[in-house]
C-alpha cells in the first residue's frame, strides 16, 4: 500500500513537468514532506468541456484534491480513509471505483514514498517497524496513477456552493518491483510519460485499454533507504524526514 509520501514541487513546476494548462493560485499547497491519508494533495487531470467560442476543449488541470476516494453514492464522506488505495487487479471492478476507473483519472505526482519493514530492534530484541523512502533513483518525479470522484453533501442545499461538493482521490497500487520491493509487497503504480495522455483522456473509456496502461510500473530504478521514525507522527514534517537513519 502507499500510506505517506513526500511532495514538494511549486505548482508552478508540476505545470511545466505535467504540460498543464489551468491552476488555480488559491489552491497552492505547502511543500509536504509527510502526505498523509485526508490531506489535500496535488492531481494532474483533465476536464472537456467548451470554450468562449462554444467549441470543445480539453483543459489539463492541476488541482488540490483530499486523498482518500469517498463514492458518490456514500452517504456521508467518514468511508474516504479507508480509500486512500485501489489495487489495480480489481479497480476496475470494485464499486467504490469502477465509475471513477472509467470516467475521472488523474495523476498523483510524488517526490517519493514512504514503507515500513518490520525488523528486530537490536537493542530490545522486540520487533519494530522501519520506514523507508523509496524514490526513483534519477530523482525525476513520480506519477502515480489515481482516480478522482465527486461527492454531493446532501446538507448543502444550493448547487453552486462550493461546501456542497468534495472531490477526492485515491492512488492504485500494484505488486513492488526493485527496491521497493524488499521493503514492502505493495507499490504505487506510475506511468511512465509516454502514457500520460491516454491515462489523462476523459473520452478514452475503453477499460481493456485502459488496464494495459496499468500492466507494470512505469518509470526507472528505485532507490530504497531507511529514514527516521520521526515520520511516523503526521505531525512532523520537513527535509529532515528524508535523512538516512543512523
Amino acid at each position: 500500500m502507499c500510506g505517506r509520501y513526500a511532495s514538494t514541487r511549486s505548482p508552478q513546476e508540476l505545470a511545466r513537468l505535467f504540460q498543464v494548462t489551468d491552476w488555480q493560485p488559491e489552491e497552492t499547497l505547502e511543500p509536504s514532506w509527510n502526505v498523509a491519508p485526508t490531506q489535500r494533495v496535488y492531481a494532474v487531470l483533465e476536464r472537456a468541456g467548451r470554450d468562449g467560442d462554444g467549441e470543445d476543449r480539453v483543459r489539463r488541470e492541476l488541482r488540490a484534491l483530499r486523498w482518500g476516494l469517498v463514492p458518490s453514492w456514500a452517504k456521508d464522506p467518514a468511508s474516504g480513509a479507508r480509500m486512500i488505495n485501489a489495487r489495480v487487479e480489481t479497480v476496475h471492478e470494485k464499486p467504490a471505483y469502477r465509475r471513477a476507473f472509467a470516467k475521472r483519472r488523474c495523476l498523483l505526482p510524488a517526490d517519493g514514498f514512504y514503507e515500513w519493514e518490520r525488523v528486530e530492534d537490536e537493542t530490545t530484541g522486540k520487533p519494530r517497524k522501519q520506514p523507508y523512502f523509496i524514490q526513483p533513483a534519477d530523482g525525476e518525479p513520480m506519477a502515480m496513477a489515481g482516480l478522482y470522484e465527486h461527492w454531493r453533501d446532501p446538507d448543502v442545499k444550493d448547487d453552486d456552493d462550493p461546501a456542497a461538493w468534495l472531490t477526492t482521490c485515491t492512488i492504485i497500487t500494484t505488486e513492488a518491483t526493485d527496491a521497493a520491493g524488499r521493503v514492502h509487497p505493495r507499490m504505487p503504480l506510475t506511468l511512465s510519460p509516454d502514457d500520460h495522455d491516454a491515462w489523462l483522456d476523459p473520452h478514452h473509456h475503453d477499460t481493456a485499454a485502459l488496464r494495459a496502461l496499468l500492466a507494470r510500473p512505469g518509470g526507472g530504478r528505485l532507490d530504497a533507504r531507511p529514514v527516521s521514525t520521526a515520520v511516523n507522527n503526521v505531525r512532523n514534517n520537513g527535509p529532515h524526514l528524508l535523512d538516512p537513519a543512523a
